[in-house]
């Protein structure tokens, strides 16, 4: 019985905030527009543009407000950022964009670490953040970081994880993100919390955020399709990582996800080789080698076009 795959997906590019926070080498506004409208030139429609937080926290992010002034807006383009607080969705709104996300973690330990606050004292702190994008015609997503581990706690348990859910949905927060922060998820786990949050919530849009730490996140996506799944997160060249989670590498590289997409048959809306050349672009800036398996290897049509070549 053969498995009935999707017919396309709906992809995001963190490369800009996620990929970006964790890196020694700070951009330059100038390139992180770049970053920006290269992704959204190659039919990204869904784009993190940075995060609103605390710069001495993530001082990667330092520069978000002049990014999102500067960066050209493609009508039908969703352009989202990260916010913690009723002053980063002030700066959001100040600066254009017009939907935020909210991020807490499934773990108290991981919660403190990152934001100096339990998952309950933020879901209370978030009323007057949801009471302004309200007022002011913005719409709030949320993520849940650490659903699939904590590297403080080990597992979490599929209740703590829908508990923390219920709680967004009852704040009407309809779209939320499911974190592999430190990459500990495998796929049998993956497919089983997926399957048991779609029957807890059927009404939320779903989102897959996994790091590649273990090699894994490409299983953890293939298995995420075969649970319903059909929102996901990257980023270009693999890059990223949590300040405050220790061991946590890169995302999954977006031209990965969308090369493996391809292959079988499935749509992303998005020019695999013009990621590929964004990605290149992102490695030279960075100036280290990045976790990208396409980059390395390049595509799977590169070698058979090489090989029809020869025979000519």
């Amino acid at each position: 019985m053969s498995i009935r795959w999707p017919e396309k997906i709906i992809f995001c590019e963190v490369g800009p905030r996620d990929g970006l926070q964790n890196e020694k080498t700070m951009l330059t506004t100038e390139m992180k527009v770049e970053l920006i409208e290269k992704s959204v030139e190659a039919g990204v429609k869904i784009v993190e543009v940075g995060s609103f937080m605390n710069p001495k926290a993530v001082p990667q992010m330092a520069g978000t407000d002049e990014v999102c002034k500067k960066m050209k807006r493609v009508p039908g383009v969703e352009y989202r950022a990260l916010v913690a607080n009723l002053k980063g969705v002030e700066r959001a709104k100040n600066s254009g964009i017009s939907k935020v996300k909210l991020v807490l973690s499934a773990s108290v330990s991981h919660s403190l670490a990152n934001l100096k606050r339990t998952p309950d004292e933020l879901i209370e702190s978030w009323a007057e953040c949801l009471a302004y994008a309200a007022d002011n015609d913005m719409e709030v997503s949320g993520a849940i970081s650490t659903a699939f581990g904590c590297p403080f706690e080990g597992r979490i348990s599929f209740e703590q994880v829908a508990s923390i859910a219920e709680r967004l949905r009852a704040l009407n927060i309809t779209e939320i993100s499911l974190s592999d922060t430190t990459g500990m998820a495998n796929p049998a786990q993956v497919y089983d919390l997926c399957g048991y949050m779609t029957r807890a919530l059927p009404d939320v849009r779903w989102f897959l955020h996994f790091h590649n730490t273990r090699g894994m996140a490409l299983a953890n996506i293939v298995t995420g399709l075969q649970a319903g799944i059909i929102r996901y997160d990257a980023s270009l060249a693999g890059l990223g990582g949590c300040p405050y989670a220790p061991g946590a590498s890169g995302n999954v590289a977006s031209e990965d996800v969308i090369h493996m997409l391809h292959e079988m048959g499935i749509e992303t809306g998005v020019d695999l080789e013009k990621m590929i050349e964004a990605a290149r672009k992102l490695q030279d800036w960075i100036g280290h080698a990045a976790d990208s398996a396409v980059l390395r290897a390049g595509r799977v049509s590169d070698l058979v076009s090489l090989k029809n070549a020869k025979k000519q």
